[in-house]
Parts: C-alpha cells; structure tokens; sequence
C-alpha cells in the first residue's frame, strides 16, 4: 500500500517535470500534477482501451504509431478536465505523453 502512494507521488513528480521541460504545457502546482496523473491513469484504464477499440484498423494500418494520436487525446482529455493542467497544440500533448513515460519508468527504476 505505501509503495502504491509512493509511485503515485513519483508519478506526480513526473508530471512536474515533463511540463517543465515542455512550454506548451502548463502545470499551476503539485497538487494539480497529483490530480492530473490520478485523471490520466482514469482514463487510461476506462476511455484508453475504447479508443484503442475504434481506431483497430487505422491502428493496424499505422503499425500501432496512432496509439501516440490515442494518448495524446487522452492527456489533451485530462486537461480539458483538470483546471492548472494546460497543453496548448496537439504536439506538446504528444511529447509530454512521451516524456511523462520515460520520466516515470525512469523514477520508478531509481527510486522504488
């Protein structure tokens, strides 16, 4: 149970980060990291898997690169649901959703 908080604490750690390094994405406290990274992983586990679902043949077509279109939605979700959570363009949605993985598996290895 500790770990779980304290992975959940690295992941909002990891938000701070990727948003830091990335302009377009504006992040106004920990806080609101905690409550971002708790909205992703919501929609990761229920909207992720539908949208996977739909987009089956163009995701086949794609050699499954439009998963980074399908987790760009999703943090592109998140911020339109997380008031000081911003991504301005498309783009900056695709990067930090790259970057906040690398981060994460990154802190997830070092610390825990």
């Amino acid at each position: 149970m500790i770990q779980n908080i304290f992975k959940f604490l690295l992941t909002g750690l990891a938000v701070m980060i990727s948003a830091y390094i990335i302009p377009g994405v504006v992040v106004q406290s920990y806080f609101v990291a905690l409550v971002a990274a708790v909205m992703i992983a919501i929609l990761n586990i229920f909207v992720k898997p539908l949208l996977i679902l739909f987009s089956l043949p163009i995701n086949i077509l794609t050699l499954g690169l439009f998963t980074f279109v399908i987790n760009s939605a999703i943090i592109a979700i998140a911020a339109a649901l997380v008031p000081g959570f911003e991504v301005n363009r498309f783009w900056d949605a695709l990067l930090f959703s790259i970057l906040l993985s690398l981060i994460t598996a990154i802190l997830h290895k070092l610390i825990v």
